[in-house]
């Protein structure tokens, strides 16, 4: 009789938890709200908010309508009784130089700002002057021991102007055992690029453009060049680095190498075998601008919702909330918007954030929602909350990060950008499935992309960090109309005043990956084990040298 009984209340007990969890489904399915996310971006990317800039009257309009939202949504404030972390930073104005004068032995060439190169410079100081600097050729740029590669080896550029290639000599090779293959690896990375030339002693250094290895085409070079640039403020006032730092267009450096009597495509080629040697183009670069500077603090925002019985460990949600501000007019508009970058995934994540809240129960790990500043000044506002945690880094479990994300309806796919990197796309294949999607690797891995958001900040100091969203395979119209809709999207839009809301946006996709993040989120805030990187990931070591410090 015990034993009945006992059974009985069993049954109850298994039926009653397979209702709670239908249920838990189904609430989760009908709390993201596609109504409410159209609500934030109609708000965010509306002119009153000025292109949401870091610094402005925008950016004090901006973090009080995201802190309000946490607050409604019922979230902590994660900076003690606030949910600012302030940024100090720097604001470097360019005033934009007419020429970059090149000298050679029967020939002076004035390139012309805008069409032929753009420069700027981290080094704080009013003036800027670069006088008679030789230039020099030094492939890709690139040092990189675990590769066997040295474009700097025996080539004194010490006081001298770099020219080198954009994208590292993977590109556009099926090896992936050099350099990733087409797969862009962290040193093809422009960041990575002026780094080295400052640790080499170089005056300057100058990328040459090329669309489809960069990612992008000569006007968002352009445009991200007219704005003012943000930096983390430091202790040197960035005398370490170069004096300039810029791009010339591939034109432009055509007519560079024709004088020294070289053929670029040949010298592309050349660059991309081992054996490559460095050389001077035999013409001296002078230039002068003038920089205004200002010091001022941005923030970033960050509200978490405590976990039960581990909430001492944390998993991550970020989407940057700050875009360009005002800039150059364009078709008669001066307002950089920037409702696809980032409204769409700041939408993403408030409504995931409102998914936890209304849950029956609380996760057992802490989930955290940040919303950096100045991503598009370089990843700076996540760079800084790495750099000066809130939550310990080896107890921060997971970052999963959106950016970019499209309004033009389901995806059957979930695009991974970085794919092969960690455990996480693990945990999304599962919850894709579940939704009858697929997996599907970043198509246009050597533009980058992995390096060109906040996850970034996460994975360089070793937390496991995702990029996943629908992107390619479009529910009803399929790869080609998708693939269509985002090459006129980069084209007509990104980066312009033209990135606002309309009413045709379809945000069904953005809701069911909310659903689907969501999910993973789920799963790794109620497990014990930690997710890895993957055998070949270049952050593994750094995690492991983390976790062994617990």
């Amino acid at each position: 009789m015990k034993y009945t009984i006992l059974y009985f209340f069993a049954i109850i007990l298994l039926f009653s938890a397979c209702n709670l969890s239908k249920d838990n489904k189904q609430e989760r399915k009908t709390v993201i709200s596609t109504q409410r996310m159209v609500s934030y971006i109609k708000e965010l990317a509306s002119d009153e908010y000025q292109g949401r800039k870091p610094f402005s009257e925008g950016e004090t309009k901006t973090i009080n309508y995201i802190s309000n939202i946490y607050k409604e949504i019922g979230l902590k404030p994660a900076v003690g009784n606030s949910y600012f972390q302030e940024v100090p930073l720097v604001e470097v104005s360019l005033k934009a130089p007419k020429y970059l004068k090149l000298e050679s032995l029967n020939k002076i060439q004035n390139l012309k700002y805008a069409r032929d190169f753009v420069v700027f410079s981290r080094r704080l100081k009013d003036t800027i002057k670069l006088n008679k600097s030789e230039l020099v050729f030094a492939g890709y740029g690139i040092v990189a021991p675990e590769y066997n590669w040295n474009d700097y080896k025996n080539l004194d550029v010490k006081g001298k102007t770099v020219i080198v290639m954009v994208n590292d000599p993977g590109f556009g090779s099926t090896d992936k055992s050099f350099f990733k293959g087409n797969e862009m690896t962290y040193y093809g990375r422009w960041t990575y690029k002026y780094e080295e030339a400052a640790r080499q002693g170089a005056a300057g250094l100058l990328i040459i453009h090329q669309t489809k290895p960069a990612g992008y085409p000569w006007s968002v070079v352009l445009n991200s060049a007219s704005v003012p640039k943000l930096y983390q403020q430091a202790a040197d006032n960035y005398r370490s680095r170069c004096k300039i730092e810029g791009w010339i267009s591939w034109e432009t450096a055509q007519s560079i190498f024709a004088d020294s009597g070289k053929k670029l495509i040949n010298e592309l080629q050349e660059a991309s075998k081992a054996n490559f040697k460095g050389y001077s183009l035999h013409k001296k670069a002078s230039i002068s601008f003038q920089n205004t500077i200002r010091f001022d603090k941005t923030h970033n925002v960050i509200g978490v919702l405590p976990g039960s019985d581990l909430a001492n460990e944390y998993i991550f949600y970020s989407a940057h909330w700050d875009h360009l501000g005002i800039g150059p007019k364009i078709n008669g508009d001066s307002i950089y918007n920037g409702a696809v970058d980032n409204g769409t995934s700041l939408a993403w994540m408030f409504e995931i954030a409102r998914a936890f809240k209304s849950m029956p129960t609380k996760p057992s790990r802490s989930i955290v929602f940040l919303a950096p500043s100045a991503e598009e000044s370089g990843l700076i506002g996540s760079g800084y909350y790495v750099d000066n945690p809130i939550f310990p880094l080896n107890k921060t479990i997971a970052n999963i990060n959106n950016d970019l994300m499209l309004p033009y309806g389901k995806m059957k796919d979930v695009m991974i950008t970085g794919y092969g990197q960690s455990e996480l796309e693990d945990y999304v294949e599962k919850a894709a499935k579940k939704q009858g999607r697929y997996i599907l690797p970043d198509p246009n891995p050597q533009s980058g992309m992995y390096f060109r958001s906040d996850h970034f900040s996460f994975a360089r100091v070793g937390v496991p960090a995702l990029f996943a969203r629908g992107n390619n395979d479009h529910a009803e119209k399929g790869k080609e109309y998708m693939s269509k809709k985002e090459e006129e999207w980069l084209a007509n839009n990104y980066h312009k005043p033209a990135d606002q809301y309309e009413e045709w946006w379809n945000l069904d996709g953005i809701a069911e990956d909310a659903e689907l993040l969501f999910n993973v989120g789920w799963e790794l805030a109620n497990q014990k084990n930690y997710p890895k990187w993957k055998d070949g990931s270049e952050f593994k070591t750094k995690r492991e040298i983390s976790l062994s410090a617990q």
